[in-house]
């Protein structure tokens, strides 16, 4: 069976890479247009093009998906199925072009957390499980009816870049089975209104405001969006008129009569932010204009 795959960044690296290991023919590979990045404007391609490139695959980089000359390109390939793994909304031309359809590796157990930033929110949103769904495309976002589901547990101190490689590495196990399964016509297809939630939770794209921390929540609140926007994009708050993004801290919950977001510290080895009902103490940070450090490397160069 040949296969067109679909994807940009490190989490759809593991799930090609299997598909290769699995010995599956991967007739092309679509992923992002090159573009500049950083104060050189150094141009950077994308984690799958840098894979796709090693393993000498056919590599397509259209800027819009709907462009004459990629689906003449995308047509010659004469794929029997298409993966996408962390990749953009597809028109239906592209996703309703090979005779297998195309399947979608999402990380949330759908419908729960369908969106741009499903493992951020799993983890802003306190959940104490995730895990990895396949699915057929359809026109609406992460609709399409299930194929196979992977659980997982989320620890009480994991953060998003933690679950995010658990899930990569389980989704590209799931993502061969789910291939394998197709290939032998040996599956079936859930939808996913037939499944029963309680509480359906979305999990849209993160943006600036989102990641500000608001330290007039519980500490426990505040804890979860820590380690949910770390290390990616990070969550923030302000000290001395400065951005300073916290990557890693321990939640105290204890009864105190500061004012939240006023800050308590030594000067050497700790610094504590106050929320409702405790204290958020920082143990990995970086202030505007420096480089990431540890809470106690910070404060020996900066006074509080």
């Amino acid at each position: 069976m040949k296969i067109v795959f679909m994807g940009t960044p490190d989490f759809a690296v593991a799930s090609l890479n299997s598909l290769i290991e699995a010995g599956f023919e991967i007739g092309g590979v679509i992923t992002a247009p090159d573009k500049p990045a950083g104060r050189g404007q150094k141009i950077n391609e994308s984690a799958v093009k840098k894979f796709a490139v090693e393993k000498g695959l056919r590599i397509l980089q259209p800027v819009k998906l709907k462009d004459p000359g990629f689906l003449d390109e995308l047509r010659s390939i004469n794929a029997d199925l298409q993966v996408v793994v962390a990749f953009r909304m597809l028109p239906e031309i592209v996703w309703n072009m090979p005779p297998k359809g195309t399947i979608n590796l999402h990380a949330s157990l759908l419908p729960q957390y369908r969106g741009a930033a499903p493992i951020n929110w799993a983890i802003i949103n306190g959940e104490k499980e995730s895990g990895v769904s396949t699915f057929f495309l359809k026109q609406e976002i992460d609709t399409g009816d299930i194929l196979f589901t992977e659980k997982v547990r989320i620890e009480d101190h994991d953060t998003a870049g933690d679950l995010h490689d658990k899930l990569m590495n389980i989704g590209s196990k799931l993502l061969v089975k789910t291939v394998k399964a197709i290939e032998t016509g040996d599956y079936k297809e859930t939808p996913q209104d037939h499944i029963d939630i309680n509480e359906l939770k979305s999990a849209p794209k993160i943006f600036r405001e989102d990641c500000k921390i608001n330290w007039n929540k519980p500490t426990l609140q505040v804890f979860n969006h820590i380690r949910g926007l770390s290390p990616y994009p990070a969550s923030f708050s302000t000290l001395q008129e400065k951005t300073l993004k916290i990557y890693t801290a321990i939640p105290e919950i204890t009864v105190h009569q500061q004012k939240p977001g006023s800050i308590q510290t030594d000067n050497k080895t700790y610094l504590k932010f106050a929320c409702t009902d405790g204290w958020i103490s920082v143990i990995d940070l970086q202030l505007e204009g420096k480089k990431r450090m540890k809470v106690d490397e910070f404060l020996r160069g900066v006074r509080l």
